[in-house]
């Protein structure tokens, strides 16, 4: 049976003239793309722009809500309350699916950015505002998760689809989670370290960390970071190792899109 598996990366994610990271070329290499809402980064224009691309490059699109936190760029912990958070990432999911509906390209799962992210994988109660949060939108919106985490286990107890997703160009501690930036060894930029790593991990299912012996992690998409350095050369070589290896590229959230679903994007 031919093996399938998801290529995903966070785009979109420029504001106004100040560009981050080479959208363009990671949408001619990833299944799936994850669009920054306006909240942690874009705008309307990023929005429609990179949603128009990934259209016409048949990637599927989910919605990417982080904090309201541009100087950080989502990566500090915002002290909100469960019914604040669920606000946030409903009105971040909506901004998407509205502008969405220009290209016209449907919005097929959510992924959380950051440092929500992150909180909503160790934290129970910030888990469940953003499964409810999705919830409430429907149109039959999955979770992306990152694998083994409590926001994982909180979608699947809640019967909201779920995907587990590992990442190419983050290291991992015991718990499951990811090593914080701050600390030595959290980022990968190694492409070659990056897709070994990956490709051991697809034979044994077995993730290396940094602080004990490999742990057992599901895996129905693999990211890797737009905004890192050398996030086109590493997603081009895992793509095409990955492909060399048998294993075929394909989208978690269902078939791409098709010509009657999406137009070329226009410009103003």
């Amino acid at each position: 049976m031919e093996r399938t598996i998801d290529l995903n990366s966070d785009l979109g994610e420029s504001f106004g003239p100040w560009p981050m990271g080479d959208d363009e070329a990671m949408l001619s290499l990833v299944s799936s793309a994850n669009i920054a809402c306006g909240g942690h980064a874009g705008d309307p224009d990023i929005m429609f722009q990179t949603l128009s691309v990934a259209a016409r490059n048949g990637v599927i699109v989910g919605a990417h809500p982080g904090y309201n936190d541009r100087e950080g760029f989502g990566r500090r912990v915002i002290p909100m309350t469960s019914s604040q958070i669920r606000r946030m990432v409903a009105a971040q999911i909506g901004a998407l699916q509205a502008v969405a509906a220009l290209v016209p390209v449907r919005v097929r799962y959510v992924k959380p950015h950051g440092a929500l992210a992150n909180l909503a994988a160790r934290d129970t109660e910030v888990a469940r505002a953003i499964v409810e949060s999705v919830l409430s939108i429907g149109d039959d919106l999955a979770i992306l998760a990152i694998s083994g985490t409590a926001l994982e286990r909180v979608a699947r107890l809640t019967g909201v689809p779920v995907f587990s997703e590992i990442f190419a160009d983050r290291a991992y501690q015991s718990n499951g989670q990811l090593v914080p930036r701050d600390q030595p060894g959290a980022l990968i930029h190694d492409s070659v370290q990056a897709t070994d790593r990956l490709l051991e991990f697809l034979e044994s299912g077995l993730m290396p960390v940094l602080d004990g012996e490999p742990i057992r992690l599901a895996a129905d998409s693999i990211c890797v970071h737009g905004d890192s350095r050398g996030a086109v050369e590493m997603a081009r070589m895992l793509r095409a190792e990955l492909l060399g290896s048998g294993i075929r590229l394909d989208s978690f959230a269902g078939p791409p899109p098709s010509r009657g679903d999406s137009v070329a994007a226009t410009s103003d």
